[in-house]
């Protein structure tokens, strides 16, 4: 089997959120503990190796959860803190990696291709991770060799808390006896599917002929299939907090009317909202730009916890152009950029115990999905009326 000559690390945060809670209360180590929604509706974000030998897990109703693990410590969450700590742990990857990618807030991918000629791979990623150790307390766990989807599985069997390399001769005996839940792209439904057909393990389903994968599970199946044989092509991209996306909007009249301007700011990052929780990702970085009538122009931002919720990131467009706003000149344009952004799975439906907010965040986006962006908005962006 040919690949691509490339040396991949994948390194993933245990247990991330309560390895965070245990260095600021040391208490917690060695018991069950649970992060998650405090009230019975809540939902488990996140729990220690100690709870889930009790059948605890992620996105597990908090209710269920403490019937299983009676004696666990629940603690709410705080975003703010994660979101400190991810970015601390990048901060020592992006001063020693020659190319990285954040994937989320606990994992990280690093190209690492050709420091075997100066350093050795195995090493350097060793005193990597002892790096991250030694510079936040957070346990941490890596795999090592030729692409993305082997190395990600190879953390996996690591974890916890440990190292694993596997190098090109024994790609497919490693991955052979694994469960194809094993395969990152393979989800709930996937799995179900190729269980009813008989596969079990990636050994079964790499010897499918791809063809067969493919008429069962479209395009999707053939990459299924190159993953089976361990074959990943999919470059490491390269991570800058400046990746964003934004909206801007220039007055063919310039304007003083702070009432629509900020009317017009909550649309455009409603709909940023929207695109960042249809592409999963969140963003850390809000971005308020101003151009004035003369051409000046002035942007002002702010660090915030991950997040792709309305009511937070509007609230910070909004409170950033009251601060950039002190001259009371004509605009001319106006702009809201939302960057730092990585891949990830909302936490407000873990953390927050408002259900009914969360069911209507839910609601408006499968309707937006259904009918358009435009079709529901919020009442303070909807009273703008283009002229």
């Amino acid at each position: 089997m040919q690949f691509q000559d490339r040396t991949i690390v994948h390194m993933d945060l245990d247990t991330f959120f309560v390895s965070v809670e245990r260095l600021i209360d040391s208490k917690l180590e060695g018991k069950p503990v649970i992060i998650g929604g405090l009230s019975d509706r809540g939902v488990v974000a996140s729990c220690s190796y100690e709870a889930r030998q009790f059948g605890v897990h992620s996105a597990m109703p908090m209710k269920m959860a403490l019937n299983l693990c009676r004696d666990a410590t629940v603690i709410r969450g705080d975003m703010d803190l994660y979101s400190k700590y991810s970015r601390l742990v990048t901060d020592v990857i992006a001063e020693k990696a020659p190319l990285y990618e954040k994937a989320s807030v606990d994992e990280h991918y690093l190209d690492i291709t050709g420091i075997d000629r100066f350093w050795g791979a195995l090493k350097w990623t060793h005193e990597l991770r002892q790096a991250i150790i030694r510079e936040t307390g957070l346990p941490i766990s890596y795999g090592l060799s030729v692409n993305k989807t082997v190395s990600k599985i190879a953390t996996g069997e690591a974890k916890p808390n440990g190292e694993m390399e596997v190098d090109r001769a024994n790609v497919q005996s490693f991955l052979n006896p694994l469960s194809i839940r094993k395969i990152p792209m393979i989800g709930p439904k996937t799995y179900q599917l190729l269980r009813s057909m008989g596969v079990a393990n990636i050994a079964t389903l790499s010897a499918i002929p791809v063809e067969m994968l493919e008429s069962v599970l479209g395009k999707n199946g053939i990459e299924i299939w190159r993953r089976a044989n361990g074959i990943d092509f999919s470059p490491v991209v390269p991570y800058s907090e400046e990746k964003s996306m934004s909206a801007e909007r220039t007055f063919e009249t310039d304007t003083i009317d702070v009432l629509m301007l900020e009317r017009l700011l909550t649309t455009m990052t409603e709909k940023l909202c929207f695109k960042l929780r249809k592409k999963e990702k969140l963003a850390s970085v809000v971005t308020v730009k101003i151009r004035y009538a003369n051409y000046d122009t002035h942007t002002l931002q702010q660090k915030m916890a991950y997040t792709a919720f309305d009511h937070t990131l509007i609230e910070t467009a909004r409170s950033l152009f009251r601060r950039l706003y002190q001259r009371r000149m004509l605009v001319r344009l106006i702009g809201v950029k939302l960057g730092g952004l990585v891949h990830g799975a909302q936490q407000l439906n873990l953390f927050d115990n408002n259900e009914k907010q969360v069911k209507l965040y839910l609601s408006m986006d499968k309707i937006r999905r259904r009918y358009g962006v435009e079709v529901i908005q919020r009442a303070s962006g909807v009273l703008y009326k283009k002229k």
